[in-house]
């Protein structure tokens, strides 16, 4: 038997109102009835138990409202009594305080880790323990879990968000309408935790709360549900809108920098969603968005990520296609039958049962033509007459970074010489070289690579692991970038001393992004590596700096352009798109931003050198810029902040660029039509707008070839006789070769096929 120490009376506390019910659960009468006498003449209602069996019978009856309990009784005892309770969601947060001889320290702590909320030894004294009890009833604990509001956060916590995700269920259960359950995550917050520590991380994790807080309004319902992880319910809300919103969230988090203990941190959002059905239940729903969620994270492009039942399941199972030396033939013949035979067989069933429309289709050719052959002209005209640099910086110079993309595999073999030459780049600002690259096999350049980098400490190498596009290893590299500008390059590309202070002087006057010269450094490899390395003069010296004179906006090409790292943050590559950089281009424009061209801004890349690599490298740019232009086109000429001038130039870019390839072949089926409809009738070749539209339109190509000439770089039109061998090759097939691409990356397109082929490099140009 236990005895306890008396000791004078505490001062009495006022009872309590309503009166609490207290449980004394004891196996020793004495103390049961003396502590039924104290606390009850405290003021409380206090119920007796002599076995951890019996409370549990009394606590399903009548809920207590604080346990006072012994550890050492018979049948189910103290610890077994509060291991009960604590897994009974329903009664886990009644307080329980345990009163007992049981002092050793693994008693102790075991109690406390069960879910004590106090550890009382006997012999105790009465005033001591009233006090405790009157401090529990007074500030109940609740089990973390039950909490209303994370104490870290301030946001909902845990059990409250999921009350509240239960709760949408129902309402969705009962006809409510549809609603979006997201889970939410920042790229950073594992590194920030081990570099800065868990309270910047949870400082960095409220900041994104609030963000999202003031971006989504107030019907909307946020929680912590993790250490770095945020549950949103968005009632009442479609999948667009609710990938709209979360994007334009994600977007201005990314964009500004946020100020933790010192440090500037930029925040790469990730979210998943997952719409609440009638049939899934709340941790179902949960998982589902963090799968979508973890799909996102492993592309970076602030894209929100929809939860579809293929996720988490492995690829879908490929459509079983024909063998490409198959498919290819026989998609050439569908665009030449789509582009000949179809027009044709329109003139005859238009002639047969209507009337004649094949005249009125031959001026409206004509005209498109020579429309086409003007817009050329005008942007060779305009080009010499394109913005130039600003003279001075519109600020100091800042801190720049230059990011790498490699697929290793392919540019081990130049990859070396590309970090030697940016090494060596001199920048007043200071410059730091982040290598991001991707593999499908340990190599032994990597080892190299890292011990280069621990011998340079302004070059980092990245491996992004799961990457399988530039844009991934981009976007990987971009939460690393200290700089306050970026310049983005290919893994073959030399950009030429004072690139990086020229393209900041474009930056700090205005402009969003500048993109420079790509110059082909190895035009001496093959005849196609001099035919490219002129055709990259007539883009890059000609046409883009003519159409950014003409239309008001340039494009970013992917290689040899400089971002303000903000924007950059904000905008993101998305490796859904084989021409990620034209993507990129359109919804910076989309969102008020400007881009500018500047033909004297260099950097000596490897042209391509084979017939095959060239089908695939262009066949990927034409159905990426197809893809683009059914994304862009629409939305562009929606936008409230493009000026007509600019949506002019969209409906140039996208919508003119993807007719064209068709445009040039239409002249063939009006003319077959006429030299077989009813026996056919003679044709007289010398009509005068005949003969003006051909001469026009063959003239186009040696015009343009000319301006390219006259403003290539002086180690390309140091060879006159390249650009006489590309505007006769333009005249005889080129062109056609390039327009036979685009019908075939439309093609493939609209069937659904889409194939990554990588451009392989030579290792050095060739010398000439």
């Amino acid at each position: 038997m236990t005895r306890a120490t008396l000791s004078p009376p505490a001062p009495r506390a006022t009872p309590p109102r309503p009166r609490a019910h207290l449980l004394v659960v004891d196996d020793d009468p004495l103390i049961t009835t003396l502590l039924s006498g104290v606390l009850g003449q405290t003021g409380y209602i206090v119920t007796v138990a002599a076995s951890g069996q019996a409370a549990l019978d009394l606590v399903g009856r009548v809920r207590p409202d604080l346990i006072v309990c012994d550890v050492n009784m018979p049948g189910m005892d103290g610890f077994g009594l509060l291991r009960t309770l604590r897994a009974d969601s329903a009664r886990r947060a009644i307080p329980l305080v345990f009163l007992t001889t049981r002092g050793a320290r693994e008693d102790v702590v075991g109690g406390l880790r069960l879910g004590a909320d106090d550890y009382i030894l006997k012999p105790f004294a009465i005033g001591e323990l009233v006090a405790r009890v009157e401090a529990k009833l007074a500030r109940p604990p609740v089990p973390a879990d039950q909490l209303p509001h994370d104490p870290q956060t301030g946001l909902l916590s845990p059990g409250r968000f999921h009350d509240e995700l239960e709760a949408e269920l129902r309402r969705v259960r009962a006809g409510g309408g549809e609603a979006q359950l997201a889970v939410l995550g920042a790229l950073e917050s594992p590194g920030i935790d081990v570099r800065l520590g868990p309270a910047v991380a949870v400082e960095l994790l409220r900041h994104v709360a609030q963000r999202l807080a003031a971006r989504l309004g107030p019907a909307c319902t946020i929680g912590r549900i993790a250490d770095a992880e945020l549950g949103v319910i968005l009632p009442v809300t479609a999948v667009p809108t609710a990938v709209r919103l979360l994007h334009e969230a994600a977007r201005d988090l990314a964009a500004a920098p946020v100020d933790l203990h010192g440090e500037s941190l930029r925040v790469t959002p990730v979210a998943g969603i997952v719409t609440l059905t009638n049939d899934v239940l709340r941790d179902t729903a949960i998982e589902r968005a963090r799968d979508a969620r973890d799909q996102g994270a492993a592309v970076g492009d602030l894209q929100p990520r929809v939860w579809d039942a293929s996720l988490g399941h492995g690829d879908a199972p490929r459509r079983r296609r024909l063998h490409p030396g198959v498919r290819l033939p026989l998609q050439i013949l569908a665009t030449t039958i789509a582009a000949l035979l179809v027009p044709f067989a329109a003139y005859w069933a238009a002639a047969t049962w209507w009337r004649d429309i094949s005249v009125v289709a031959y001026l409206v050719i004509v005209g498109l033509l020579l429309f086409g052959s003007l817009l050329i002209l005008i942007e060779s005209v305009l080009a010499p007459r394109a913005d130039t640099a600003p003279e001075q910086p519109g600020s100091p110079y800042p801190p720049a970074t230059a990011v790498i993309a490699a697929y290793l595999p392919n540019e081990a073999a130049t990859i070396f010489d590309t970090l030697r030459t940016f090494l060596a780049l001199e920048y007043p600002g200071g410059l730091e070289v982040l290598l991001a690259y991707n593999t499908d096999r340990p190599l032994a350049t990597e080892e190299a690579l890292r011990d280069l980098a621990a011998n340079e400490p302004r070059l980092r190498v990245i491996a992004v692991e799961g990457s399988t596009s530039k844009a991934q290893n981009v976007n990987a590299a971009l939460p690393l970038a200290s700089g306050q500008f970026v310049g983005v390059f290919d893994a073959d590309h030399h950009p030429d001393p004072g690139s990086f202070a020229r393209a900041w002087r474009w930056l700090s006057n205005g402009y969003d992004v500048v993109q420079g010269h790509c110059l082909v450094r190895n035009g001496g490899a093959s005849w196609l590596s001099r035919l490219v390395a002129v055709e990259f003069e007539a883009i890059y010296a000609v046409s883009h700096p003519g159409r950014a004179r003409l239309h008001g906006f340039a494009i970013f090409g992917g290689s040899n352009g400089y971002w303000r790292t903000d924007r950059l943050h904000a905008i993101r590559m998305r490796s859904s798109m084989l021409t990620e950089d034209i993507d990129s281009s359109m919804r910076v424009l989309e969102q008020g931003g400007r881009i500018a061209s500047d033909a004297y801004l260099v950097s000596r890349e490897l042209g391509t050198t084979t017939v095959r690599h060239l089908w695939h490298q262009r066949l990927r740019w034409a159905q990426g810029w197809f893809q683009v232009s059914v994304r862009h086109l629409v939305r562009g000429l929606r936008s409230r902040r493009l000026t007509v001038r600019q949506k002019l130039g969209l409906v140039h870019l996208l919508g003119w660029r993807e007719l064209y390839p068709w445009l040039t072949l239409q002249m063939f089926p009006v003319i077959a039509f006429w030299l077989t409809w009813r026996g056919g009738r003679p044709l007289d070749w010398f009509v005068p707008l005949f003969v003006a539209t051909t001469v026009v339109t063959m003239a186009t190509g040696p015009v343009q070839t000319v301006f390219a000439y006259r403003r290539a770089q002086g180690d390309i039109r140091a060879h006159r006789r390249w650009f006489v061998a590309y505007a006769v090759a333009s005249l005889v097939a080129y062109t056609e070769f390039k327009n036979l691409i685009c019908r075939v990356a439309q093609f493939k397109q609209l069937s659904g096929e889409r194939d990554w082929r990588v451009t392989p490099r030579d290792a050095d140009p060739v010398p000439e």
